[in-house]
């Protein structure tokens, strides 16, 4: 149960992602604070660190993006070119592909950490957690996207 729904959000993240157009993923629209380009790495990067223990223990993806992609972190402060929406998605697709191959005993166990919000008791449990999490992204990228649309064709 909690693998599907993580596949269903990933999936859908995927799926509408897929068909941005690049020339709207770096548009910062009026009343939101981050862009486009910004939740689909931070999306990466929240999923990584819960799940893989990034950037400390995971090398999966590259040490540069927690400046890039973690809370509290806005394009406006990028110093350094951030990876495109091809090198993303592919990100994103790896990293659905890992978390897939957690076996059953892997989700039963216990988080070893103490989770900000909820009542997150195993590594299930956060994986639900962070599904809603990323839900939550996405729902923001379309919001983005729609408004964006409409001023670019403004």
């Amino acid at each position: 149960m909690t693998r599907k729904q993580f596949n269903l959000t990933r999936t859908a993240l995927l799926t509408f992602a897929s068909e941005l157009d690049v020339s709207t993923i770096d548009v910062q629209a009026d009343y939101f604070n981050n862009t486009i380009r910004w939740h689909l790495g931070h999306t990466l990067v929240t999923m990584e660190k819960f799940l893989f223990r990034y950037p400390k223990k995971s090398e999966n993806i590259p040490a540069g993006y927690a400046q890039l992609f973690s809370s509290g972190t806005s394009p406006k402060d990028w110093k350094e070119e951030p990876p495109s929406l091809e090198a993303l998605l592919e990100a994103l697709e790896v990293q659905q592909q890992r978390i897939n191959e957690f076996n059953d005993l892997f989700w039963k166990s216990n988080v070893q950490f103490k989770v900000p919000f909820g009542s997150v008791e195993t590594q299930g449990d956060l994986l639900i957690m962070l599904a809603f999490h990323e839900a939550e992204h996405l729902g923001k990228i379309k919001a983005m996207h729609q408004v964006v649309a409409k001023d670019k064709n403004e």
